[in-house]
């Protein structure tokens, strides 16, 4: 190789990883995403979510936030009932299908049908399964694939905060 067909293939390089940069940062990529959350029957704007939820419950369900392992009473409850949307109070989760995973978040091992919506999340460098209220978007939290084998074998991992317990009457 002489040295002009390296410092060609040297420029083709440089030109091919700043085009790949700025793909992957473009204003399109961001209102593509910005307009995942129009889809729900429930929008509202960022102020109003802010006056209607507690600070920490706006971190989690707008902003994809996580709480600290063990810190939700939630975590620990054992009551008959249904978990509903902190933000919008759609019924996601039911009692019987709650388990302790030793995790540290409320885990359950399915939604009530049609009631959560997924998507993925790469916020960590690899692909997962997240999850969001199909009402209004409000970020749930994660499923997995390592739930109870003897019934549907996942584990959906939901932030305490993102939810509203209602017990049975």
């Amino acid at each position: 190789m002489n040295l002009l067909q390296l410092s060609t293939m040297k420029k083709i390089l440089a030109f091919l990883t700043i085009g790949i940069f700025l793909s992957c940062n473009s204003s399109a990529q961001k209102k593509k995403d910005n307009k995942a959350q129009d889809k729900f029957p429930v929008t509202k704007t960022e102020k109003e979510w802010k006056a209607e939820l507690t600070d920490e419950q706006y971190y989690i369900l707008r902003e994809a936030g996580t709480e600290r392992p063990f810190s939700s009473p939630l975590n620990d409850n054992k009551r008959e009932g249904i978990y509903h949307c902190a933000a919008c109070n759609t019924p996601l989760f039911k009692s019987e299908h709650k388990f302790k995973s030793g995790t540290g978040w409320p885990s359950f091992d399915r939604p009530i049908e049609g009631n959560v919506a997924y998507g993925t999340d790469n916020k960590l460098g690899y692909s997962r399964n997240e999850e969001h209220c199909a009402t209004c978007g409000g970020h749930l939290g994660h499923v997995f694939n390592d739930g109870p084998r003897e019934t549907t074998g996942k584990r959906h991992c939901i932030n305490g905060d993102a939810l509203k317990f209602v017990p049975e009457k």
